[in-house]
């Protein structure tokens, strides 16, 4: 089975829809819409709106649940916080050095 992320709407609904033992037709009759275009949903050749996946699995009895999270860019923060403590002249002189750094060592990680 595949992880919540890659889920797509037409796997929720689908899987809500069995859990439920509700058919396509008798979900398209309770949203007022066709079991074809319940069948197009769940073989993901239509994505429908965020609405209409949350109203069609109310009434399966079920809740969508959307999220964001942060996700780890690969920035040292306690770093960052650390650097801007510093005073610009200080600032400038730690970039010096670390540009010094990188000219000598150019070239020597093998």
């Amino acid at each position: 089975m595949t992880t919540v992320e890659e889920r797509t709407p037409g796997q929720l609904l689908r899987e809500a829809r069995r859990r439920r033992g509700v058919s396509q037709k008798r979900l398209a009759i309770r949203a007022s819409t066709t079991q074809s275009a319940i069948s197009r949903i769940e073989r993901d050749q239509v994505s429908p709106t965020v609405e209409t996946l949350r109203r069609m699995l109310h009434m399966l009895g079920e809740d969508l649940v959307l999220d964001a999270v942060e996700r780890e860019a690969g920035i040292d923060r306690a770093m960052t916080r650390a650097n801007l403590s510093l005073s610009p002249r200080d600032r400038y002189a730690q970039a010096r050095d670390f540009a010094e750094f990188v000219r000598r060592n150019r070239g020597n990680a093998a």
